[in-house]
């Protein structure tokens, strides 16, 4: 399992670094720090936005999970529908 928290705690903490590199390199002219920083940013931000997709995600698997151990039969339905729809559709009679 992924600690998310931590996760998202990294890509603000990066995100942050690369705005003060990036401040820093446009006072001082330095245009490679000041991409740098810019890249920081965005693998920052990237990082968080990552911790929030995984966290909805992960919520969802959790849902189908409770579904099935309550309703078994219902899930066991549903999945031997969406079978017989698949074989239908990708099987059809040739001639």
């Amino acid at each position: 399992m992924v600690d998310t928290t931590a996760m998202k705690g990294e890509g603000f903490v990066q995100e942050a670094k690369g705005r003060v590199k990036d401040a820093f390199g446009a006072v001082s002219g330095d245009a490679a720090m000041q991409a740098g920083g810019k890249i920081d940013q965005l693998s920052g931000r990237a990082k968080h936005e990552f911790a929030d997709l995984y966290d909805a995600n992960e919520s969802r698997i959790e849902a189908a999970t409770s579904f099935i151990q309550e309703r078994p039969f219902v899930a066991l339905g549903i999945i031997t529908l969406v079978g017989l729809v698949l074989g239908r559709l990708l099987f059809k009679k040739r001639g």
